[in-house]
């Protein structure tokens, strides 16, 4: 993907190596990294999301700075085909509408420029900002996957399965 798209407020562009101080900063916010967290060297992280093309990252940008990530993935089996996504953003910029701008962009390009029927998007069972975000944009919960995730501190948190059919996207 080498376009840059552009929500009602938000820009969303190819990530690259000049993006990685932002983002390796924004994942290492309290917020974000609980989480987002991985490897201790987030910078070496984000640079290994940058360069994964099956898995493309897009800097989100706002008033004209990095202000997070967002991912996706296809599955490319014909009986099975869908798109999945991932995002974080700066706690900073946290309740402005960013994070529903930022998915409802991406969900619009992936069903219209690559033709997906069914996306999905897999937050923390407990993480209820984000299942607002994603429930405004018109994804809707299908189940819990129990233990689905490892937390920083180590033990395991469920998951939440949302899909959104290509018809149920929301403006």
């Amino acid at each position: 993907m080498q376009t840059t798209l552009y929500g009602a407020t938000v820009a969303l562009r190819p990530a690259t190596a000049a993006d990685i101080p932002a983002l390796a900063a924004i994942r290492a916010t309290p917020e974000v990294y609980a989480r987002w967290r991985g490897d201790p060297d987030l910078a070496a992280e984000v640079a290994e999301d940058i360069a994964d093309h099956e898995a493309p990252t897009l800097a989100v940008e706002y008033d004209g700075r990095v202000v997070g990530a967002i991912q996706w993935h296809a599955e490319t089996t014909p009986d099975y085909r869908h798109a999945g996504m991932d995002v974080y953003l700066d706690p900073a910029v946290h309740g402005r509408g960013l994070g529903t701008d930022a998915v409802r962009t991406l969900a619009r390009h992936l069903i219209t420029a690559y033709g997906f029927h069914r996306l999905v998007i897999d937050p923390a069972a407990d993480n209820t900002a984000a299942i607002r975000c994603y429930t405004k944009v018109g994804f809707r919960p299908v189940g819990v996957m129990r233990q689905y995730e490892r937390g920083s501190d180590g033990s395991w948190h469920d998951g939440l399965l949302m899909d959104l059919l290509a018809d149920e996207l929301t403006d």
